[in-house]
């Protein structure tokens, strides 16, 4: 890559990475649904008149947004609001990438790489390091809280692959703006009977600088500018090639939360969080297929026969951001 695409690269992962941390600041004066039908009006609203609308039937609209955004996000939100610290929550959400490996081997019957099952079993021994070391120092709801988010994401991860939606150029864009309109209403709906016309009307009747601050930078600056960069790359370069830098999300996110809050994780946390890191990192590797015909190799997943559906789980890995998304 050049040094301008890498540079570019790096910055959509602090842009992830910092975005739990906005996420977070928000949560101190908006209430999380509330704060997520606010944020998908602000991104999806003016965006759905500058990104074409993709070639999907509304239902996989739906389909994808209903557990890839509003899912995704309640959930996420909602782990943030009881207490779940936002650095160690950008680490553990990168679990989506392995339970979409496993979803996709249950759902759509594709055979996982001998790396890939690795990777799987890995990671989850890391997520359960984490597990324990998080119930030695505070209640583990807001944890479980998190996975489901991830088991979300992972879902939708699925469900995008199915209708085929990130095929062509800018086409994760568009699926992730047009999906995203599904989300204001049911998110409005739930706030209004969980969290209480009260509450709402307290939040939107108080606005803080810090609730329009962290509605911007997770609308414009996280799921626009990040999405729009990242999807530039994916276009330009090899999925190897532009994947990896989404490992550098957890690094940003848990010191900007150092940095911000003073979060500091504790060892077994630490530790956990480094082995489930090293099983994404291991579903993720691709190597050089050995060519069988013609003079040319191509970059193609570890993958076991039958080799189409290896490769189209390893794919479908490859092209799910290890990141809040929308980002």
């Amino acid at each position: 890559m050049r040094r301008r695409d890498t540079a570019l690269a790096v910055l959509v992962a602090l842009l992830w990475g910092t975005n739990f941390v906005a996420i977070r600041t928000g949560l101190d004066s908006v209430p999380p649904l509330l704060f997520l039908a606010v944020r998908f009006v602000v991104v999806c609203v003016p965006a759905v008149f500058l990104v074409r609308r993709p070639a999907l039937p509304w239902r996989d609209l739906a389909l994808i947004g209903a557990f890839t955004s509003l899912g995704q996000f309640a959930l996420l939100y909602l782990s943030l609001h009881l207490g779940m610290p936002p650095g160690l929550s950008s680490l553990v959400l990168q679990a989506q990438v392995l339970l979409t490996v496993v979803i996709a081997a249950v759902w759509l019957r594709e055979r996982p790489s001998a790396l890939q099952r690795a990777g799987v079993a890995l990671g989850g021994a890391g997520l359960v390091t984490i597990a324990v070391g998080r119930g030695l120092a505070a209640p583990l709801l807001p944890l479980v809280v998190l996975v489901l988010a991830a088991v979300s994401w992972a879902v939708g991860n699925v469900l995008t692959r199915r209708a085929g939606a990130l095929t062509g150029r800018g086409a994760g864009l568009g699926v992730t703006v047009w999906s995203g309109l599904v989300v204001p209403v049911p998110a409005l709906a739930l706030s209004l009977v969980f969290e209480g016309p009260t509450a709402i009307g307290a939040a939107l009747g108080h606005v803080h600088w810090q609730a329009v601050a962290s509605s911007a930078y997770t609308a414009y600056l996280s799921s626009l500018v990040g999405y729009g960069i990242w999807n530039t790359l994916l276009g330009r370069y090899p999925v190897a090639k532009v994947t990896p830098f989404a490992m550098l999300v957890p690094v940003f996110g848990m010191a900007a939360a150092a940095v911000v809050f003073g979060e500091r994780p504790h060892a077994l946390e630490l530790v956990g969080g480094v082995v489930l890191l090293a099983g994404v990192a291991v579903a993720v590797i691709r190597r050089r297929a050995v060519p069988s015909a013609g003079p040319s190799s191509v970059l193609a997943v570890d993958v076991e026969p039958p080799a189409r559906a290896s490769s189209e789980t390893a794919d479908l890995v490859q092209l799910s951001p290890t990141t809040p998304g929308p980002r």
